[in-house]
């Protein structure tokens, strides 16, 4: 359920809204158990994944490091690269 969460942080162009609202809607998928809520708990759901990607743009913005920049292009090849391996 969780797949889809990755790094953030030190990413150069900086993460988007998007990438941060979809990591906040996986983070409570996996806390609250389910894809998708009832509709009794829909509105607590969508106010969870709000809140987390509020506070997820509060850390990627305070977050310091002295690491260059990452490049999507590299880590995502090199993420093929290890599942390439893994699965072969």
């Amino acid at each position: 359920m969780c797949r889809n969460i990755r790094t953030l942080h030190n990413f150069d162009p900086p993460a988007t809204d998007a990438e941060i609202q979809a990591a906040a809607l996986q983070f409570v998928r996996k806390i609250s158990g389910s894809r998708t809520p009832s509709k009794m708990n829909q509105a607590a759901f969508d106010q969870a994944v709000v809140d987390v990607a509020a506070v997820v743009e509060t850390l990627l913005a305070e977050l310091k490091t002295t690491a260059p920049p990452k490049n999507r292009e590299v880590e995502a090849a090199k993420a093929k690269a290890r599942s390439a391996k893994r699965f072969s």
